[in-house]
């Protein structure tokens, strides 16, 4: 699908409503693609798009300190657009901040309200193409098929149980992303994916098994799921390659968990050491 430099005025309709999915994708310090659910994504102008912050994780942060950011946004008659923008600046007023808060999803929130707004400049968009359910339930159950082998589980215990069943679900959505050569964040739908073990996440190609080989092996890489009861959990670690032995299995071995739900968003895996309380 061609890669475009703006959005049409039906796009522009398409992206406003904030009854949507979108996924952002940021460096974190280490240079890893942090990646968080931002549904307050939206195009406010052919060439620029605008994020309503109401609450405060990581990816506001590193966003402004590092401007590159890759995004999927998805409506809800399954139509996606993905793309890459740059932050420019932010704001807590003007006619963007007015437009988001008289919002319903933010007007009638008596806890939160958008309180920072966000805008970033479209780098190229490519879209919108229909989510292609028939092809994602053959990919999982192909994953479910090849990646129940007990060797390829993973014993590092970085998933609990309800991590594995929210990853596991057949209603969640998974995403990958890594880092270009260029340091774009670059995303890549792999709802076919699954646990191996309570360290791994496994994968086959999918419908968009033609991108796959754009990461490069041993690439820090992030997966990022959520399931409709907007529940979400972000895994960070080394991106593998189909391994010898089963050529159409790819892996994420995690070395990081990160919860990203309110009310407080951080890491959960490795656990952080205990220090005793000396100030009351």
């Amino acid at each position: 699908m061609a890669r475009r430099d703006c959005m049409t005025e039906e796009e522009l309709a398409s992206l406003s409503p904030t009854e949507k999915m979108a996924i952002v994708s940021v460096a974190d310090p280490e240079g890893r693609p942090h990646q968080t659910l931002l549904s307050s994504l939206m195009a406010s102008g052919p060439r620029e798009l605008v994020i309503g912050e109401f609450t405060r994780g990581l990816s506001k942060e590193y966003m402004a300190q590092r401007p590159r950011v890759g995004f999927v946004a998805m409506t809800l008659d399954r139509r996606l657009w993905r793309g890459a923008a740059r932050w420019r600046a932010l704001s807590r007023s003007g006619r963007e901040y007015e437009a988001f808060n008289k919002k319903p999803m933010f007007r009638y929130n008596s806890y939160f309200g958008v309180n920072t707004v966000h805008y970033l400049d479209l780098e190229w968009v490519e879209g919108p193409e229909s989510l292609p359910m028939a092809g994602i339930a053959l990919a999982k159950l192909a994953t479910r098929a090849l990646g129940s082998a007990p060797a390829l589980g993973s014993l590092r215990p970085a998933l609990t149980p309800y991590a594995r069943s929210l990853v596991d679900g057949l209603a969640s959505l998974s995403f990958l992303s890594w880092i270009s050569g260029e340091g774009e964040p670059r995303i890549l739908p792999i709802a076919q994916a699954r646990t191996a073990g309570p360290g791994r996440i496994v994968f086959t190609a999918g419908p968009y098994g033609r991108e796959l080989p754009q990461v490069p092996e041993g690439a820090a890489a992030s997966v990022f799921s959520f399931n409709l009861s907007m529940e979400s959990l972000l895994t960070l670690g080394v991106y593998r390659a189909p391994a010898r032995g089963h050529s159409r299995l790819s892996f994420l071995e995690i070395e990081e968990v990160y919860n990203p739900m309110p009310p407080i968003p951080g890491r959960v895996w490795p656990p952080a050491d205990l220090e005793p309380v000396r100030v009351f």
